[in-house]
């Protein structure tokens, strides 16, 4: 065996013991927190080190689920991920194909003024301001509209777009093609990976939303699942710390099945955009 060959199956071996170790550091949060959502309160104060259950209850899930207010903000974090991730791809999609283009007028004015707002924001009274004054104050389009567009998702778009080779849109430009038949009969079924990537970055940002939802929304019909978990983790620490009969003295388990109620729907999702995941964001980094 030449001293070449034992060195690279000695680097794949390390190689895949550290991948190994790190994957494990990564799910064993998750896995601790399923593990305590379904393990009863005395055993939970018991250790701190949960493998594997000695006792399983799904009371916190029964409890949970039970709720209607749970099932309400289910269906506003549904509606906002789906409507919202929608027109964030549409407004991205667009802005990005019309900045790919070197003719545009301006073209590097508005990038730059685009990418400035990644360091500098006009500060949170002026984005409520700004809101108010739209009509969007309790609103859902509160959690889509000033945020349907991110910068770093566009500046991947447009990268993505510049990589498309021009004489592709030249010869559909021959054949009688406008912009927008460009568009969607070249450069959007070309740029399905990148499109499935940043959907997906969409879709998560739209399900976690919870910072806007706490600045716009006081109507508690229309709390997003996050707000909702969040004022259920609220009443159930102060619960436990004050001792009384209530149901929210499941303590941890409760907190964990929230957590768990909370992630499983973007894990179920996210397999089937993985193979897209990787060559999305490779080919969107294609420099000019």
């Amino acid at each position: 065996m030449s001293y070449s060959g034992f060195g690279g199956k000695l680097f794949d071996v390390l190689n895949y013991v550290l991948l190994a170790v790190i994957a494990v550091l990564t799910l064993y949060p998750f896995w601790d927190s399923l593990i305590i959502s379904m393990t009863p309160l005395n055993e939970n104060l018991s250790t701190n080190v949960h493998l594997f259950p000695r006792s399983i209850t799904l009371e916190a899930y029964r409890y949970l689920l039970n709720l209607d207010q749970l099932w309400s903000s289910y269906m506003v974090s549904i509606f906002v991920t789906v409507a919202g991730t929608i027109i964030s791809m549409t407004a991205t999609t667009l802005a990005a194909y019309a900045l790919s283009k070197k003719e545009l007028p301006g073209g590097r004015v508005v990038m730059f003024a685009i990418v400035f707002t990644m360091m500098f924001g006009g500060g949170i009274i002026p984005n409520f301001l700004v809101v108010k004054q739209l009509g969007m104050l309790n609103t859902v389009w509160a959690m889509m509209i000033p945020t349907a567009i991110q910068t770093y998702n566009l500046i991947l778009m447009r990268s993505f777009f510049v990589s498309i080779p021009e004489s592709l849109e030249e010869s559909a430009k021959i054949d009688g093609c406008n912009d927008f038949g460009l568009l969607f009969r070249i450069v959007v079924p070309l740029s399905m990976p990148a499109i499935a990537t940043v959907s997906l970055f969409y879709a998560v940002s739209k399900w976690n939303e919870f910072f806007t939802a706490v600045m716009y929304i006081t109507d508690k019909d229309l709390w997003p699942l996050q707000l909702f978990l969040r004022s259920m983790l609220l009443e159930n620490e102060a619960a436990f710390q004050s001792g009384g009969d209530s149901p929210f003295l499941l303590g941890q388990s409760i907190k964990m099945a929230t957590i768990m109620v909370s992630a499983i729907p973007v894990m179920m999702i996210y397999p089937f955009f993985q193979r897209y995941f990787v060559q999305g964001i490779t080919l969107g980094a294609v420099k000019e």
